[in-house]
Parts: structure tokens; sequence; C-alpha cells
């Protein structure tokens, strides 16, 4: 796998994989940038989420006809000190649909412990909720 990112100008980045599709990245006005793009930790976040969300509509598979919104919000704590990695990351899974609670929460699961290279890529601490419908579900399996 490989990703070209070139310089646009002060803090100002955009990455470019083979097939031509681009991210642009910049930092926040506050630490220097023009916050014209994503800042590169955002696109962690966001690269955690997509991954996560691929895995879970594969292992969703027999219910996709009845998904009709997954959504996946990450909210992620920094070291205090650089480097500012993540030292945990909260995963919040929206979804909506005729989907059983322990099937969101099996993909889920699966997503994390197997299947994404993202979330097994980081050295945080994820922890996971599950909104079904607009309401919390508890993990029976815990």
């Amino acid at each position: 796998m490989k990703v070209s990112t070139k310089w646009e100008g002060n803090l100002a980045f955009t990455m470019e994989n083979p097939d031509g599709n681009q991210l642009k990245m910049d930092a926040r006005n506050e630490a220097g940038g023009d916050g014209t793009g994503v800042s590169p930790m955002e696109a962690v976040l966001g690269g955690l989420a997509g991954c996560m969300g691929i895995d879970m509509y594969m292992i969703l598979k027999p219910y996709q006809d009845k998904l009709t919104r997954m959504e996946i919000e990450t909210d992620g704590e920094r070291n205090d000190e650089a480097p500012k990695f993540f030292t945990a990351v909260e995963i919040t899974v929206h979804v909506d649909g005729d989907v059983p609670a322990s099937r969101v929460w099996r993909a889920v699961k699966l997503s994390d412990e197997k299947y994404c290279s993202v979330a097994n890529s980081l050295k945080a601490d994820l922890s996971y909720k599950v909104i079904l419908n607009g309401e919390e579900v508890a993990d029976e399996k815990k």
C-alpha cells in the first residue's frame, strides 16, 4: 500500500492514493495552519471509523436490506506531551434498522478483535457503545 502526500503551502498537505482519490489535511488555525482540511489525527479517527464501518457492513450482510443508518463517532483522548498519540478512543456506533442488538455487538467485536487493521494499529485503549434505533444497548455477552 502506498500513498503520496504533497505539501500545499504553510501546514497544508494533500494525500493521494494510486487511484487518484485525495484527502486534504491541514493544521487547525490555533496550531498555525489555515484549517482548510482535516488534521492528520482527525484522519486517523476517520480511518478507524471507516475501517470498522466497512467491516460491520460486511459482517451484517444478512441484514443489509434492513439497515437504514450506520454512523460511527470516534472521540479520542491524546497524550499530554509530544508525541500526542491517542491514549484512548471511545467509539459510538449508531445503527438504525431491523437488526438484533446481539448481531450489532458481534459485528463490533469481530471488527475490533479480528478485522479492523486501523484498530489493531493503534496503541490506544478502545471502548465501545452501541446505539440501536436511538437507544443504547448493552453487550449481553460481557
